[in-house]
C-alpha cells in the first residue's frame, strides 16, 4: 500500500507511507506518525481520514506526548486500485480546534489563491467550504471529534 499526500500550494506530492496504517476500511483510514521533517513543536499523531467525509481529523502530540490539538485537513481522495495508492489531496483551508473547544480557520487565502490560479475548480472551492462548515457545526454542538475517535484517543 503507498500513500501519498497532494497538495496545490506548494506544489508537490509527498510519500507519506511510512505512516503506520493502524485500520482501514472504506471510509476510514486511521494512521499513526511522525512529523515528515523534524520538528520541535511537533513529536506525533495520529490520523482519522474520513474518506466519504473529505477530512483528515489528526490528534498532534509535542515531542513528550502530550496532547496540543486537533488539526482538520480538508481533502479530497483518490485511490488507484491497480497500484494501491491513497492520495490524499489538500483542499488547502484547515480547522485548529484546542481542548478548550475555540477554533483557527487556517489558509482561506491559499483557497483562494489556488483558485485564482487556476489549480483547483470552483467546485473544488464549495466543497472545501462545505467540508469546513460541517466541522464547524461539529465543534460548536460539541460533538467534536466524532465519536469513534473519542473511543479511540481516550487517554
Amino acid at each position: 500500500m503507498k500513500l501519498l499526500r497532494k497538495r496545490y500550494i506548494p506544489n508537490e506530492i509527498i510519500d507519506i507511507s511510512k505512516d503506520e496504517v493502524v485500520y482501514q476500511d472504506d471510509e476510514l483510514i486511521v494512521t499513526k506518525w511522525l512529523p515528515i521533517n523534524k520538528r520541535n513543536d511537533i513529536g506525533s499523531g495520529i490520523s482519522y481520514s474520513y474518506i466519504k467525509e473529505g477530512y483528515k481529523i489528526s490528534k498532534f502530540f509535542d515531542n513528550k506526548g502530550k496532547f496540543l490539538y486537533w488539526y482538520c485537513d480538508i481533502i479530497n481522495y483518490d485511490y488507484n486500485q491497480t497500484e494501491d495508492t491513497h492520495t490524499f489531496i489538500d483542499l488547502l483551508v484547515d480547522l485548529k480546534v484546542y481542548e478548550n473547544g475555540t477554533y483557527e480557520i487556517l489558509d482561506l487565502d491559499e483557497l483562494v489563491e489556488a483558485y485564482e490560479q487556476n489549480l483547483i475548480t470552483f467546485e473544488d472551492v464549495l466543497s472545501a467550504l462545505k467540508k469546513l462548515n460541517k466541522l464547524l457545526e461539529m465543534v460548536k454542538s460539541n460533538e467534536f471529534p466524532p465519536e469513534k475517535i473519542k473511543r479511540d484517543t481516550e487517554d
